[in-house]
């Protein structure tokens, strides 16, 4: 009999966590924090009603019920327009993942490939001209030699 009641509770769990709602709810941070406003608010509420006044005077004079009923049912309608959304999708970024892949290799390739970034200099600026650099000026005459005036002192 206990192994019949766990089956069907281990049943009825499998079965929740295949409900869509179930896995949004356990997903998605806005939407549980919508239903926690929501039930912070309803239980405020009850505890103002259960205060020992009649609840139809409450509700028309307690103007802190009002607005704790106000906070709960707008919370509650918040999470119930997210949950007929559906699920939220994944935002994709594989456009500028590929981008950066992209820039990242282009670089790393410029930088170890020297035939490469030649190639790519001559393509932004132009092909390399070689230059030979032939003079058409005369080149200066060397100095006379200085005459050697010590050696003429020495011998008188």
């Amino acid at each position: 009999m206990a192994s019949k009641k766990a089956s069907k509770a281990r049943d009825a769990a499998e079965g929740a966590w295949g409900n869509p709602y179930v896995q949004r709810f356990v997903q998605d941070e806005d939407l549980r924090e919508e239903f926690r406003v929501a039930y912070d608010n309803l239980r405020s509420a009850y505890g103002r009603l259960a205060n020992g006044k009649a609840p139809a005077k409450a509700l028309l004079e307690d103007k802190k019920l009002q607005k704790d009923l106000t906070r709960a049912s707008d919370a509650l309608k918040g999470a119930g327009s997210a949950l007929r959304e559906g699920p939220k999708k994944p935002k994709k970024r594989r456009l500028g993942r590929l981008l950066l892949l992209g820039v990242v290799g282009g670089g790393l390739a410029l930088a170890l490939s020297e035939d490469l970034r030649n190639k790519v200099l001559d393509a932004l600026f132009g092909a390399e001209e070689e230059f030979d650099y032939t003079s058409t000026t005369t080149p200066p005459p060397a100095p006379a030699p200085a005459p050697d005036t010590a050696g003429s002192a020495a011998n008188t």
